[in-house]
């Protein structure tokens, strides 16, 4: 079995499309626990101190960093052996639309932006939030540089998410992120059912209108979070701060 999924290409495919479902699975998770920031603040910080540095966050932001190393890797080595095989031609369909499109010729480009606006989300968030009470158990407040010395809890994401976002370039690097993972999205959702068998005539217009209708909700969530938070950031920052 261990052969077939790393020595096969449609097991290396196998392991993309379950890896990639896993991933999808949480950035809608994801997504919907950042549109609580639009209703409540303190709902917002209830969840993120809920997935602190708990056993279980833990345990899953461990298989989520597995599942995008494996993500990352397979991708790699199946775009190689593509090229090989195939020259410029990404991914084989057994299906194939009229008009390749851009997405699909480009996926490992568009996973490139995705891979950088993950660390650079990690680097905004993760790296204030659960990393500080990793390092630190007992660490009450956490320094926001450019803010007067703001200090606030570690597990308040909301203040976090309005200092962020207060900034308008910042804004525009997370846009392009999100536009980068729709592009993602749009191909690799529905070649994810592809390589499960699901590839004919009735069921390819299915999925490559599915694809595009999960890819297109994920990108309003959360480009319409970080840009309520840009337009009300001094508003939601004193609310957040007063509500610890």
């Amino acid at each position: 079995m261990s052969c077939f999924l790393t020595n096969s290409s449609v097991g290396k495919k196998l392991v993309m499309s379950i890896s990639g479902c896993f991933l999808v699975l949480f950035i809608l998770f994801h997504m919907a626990m950042n549109l609580t920031m639009l209703f409540s603040r303190e709902g917002y910080n209830a969840i993120c101190e809920f997935l602190g540095a708990n056993w279980y966050a833990l345990a899953g932001t461990a298989l989520l960093a597995a599942g995008v190393v494996v993500h990352i890797i397979y991708a790699v080595i199946l775009t190689i052996n593509n090229y090989r095989a195939r020259g410029t031609q990404r991914y084989a369909v057994t299906v194939q639309e009229k008009g390749v499109a851009w997405s699909s010729k480009n996926m490992l480009v568009l996973g490139v932006v995705v891979a950088l606006g993950l660390l650079l989300h990690l680097v905004h968030f993760w790296s204030k939030m659960q990393l500080v009470e990793i390092m630190d158990a007992h660490a009450a407040t956490v320094s926001y540089e450019g803010m007067d010395n703001l200090e606030v809890a570690p597990h308040n994401g909301a203040a976090l998410m309005c200092v962020i976002f207060s900034k308008w370039y910042n804004v525009v690097l997370y846009l392009i992120w999100f536009a980068a993972l729709w592009f993602h999205l749009t191909h690799g959702v529905w070649s994810m059912f592809q390589s499960a068998g699901f590839a004919n005539d009735t069921w390819y217009p299915r999925l490559k209108m599915g694809a595009n209708i999960v890819a297109t909700l994920i990108f309003i969530g959360f480009a319409v979070v970080a840009i309520m938070c840009f337009l009300n950031h001094e508003t939601w920052l004193a609310e957040s701060i007063v509500a610890h």
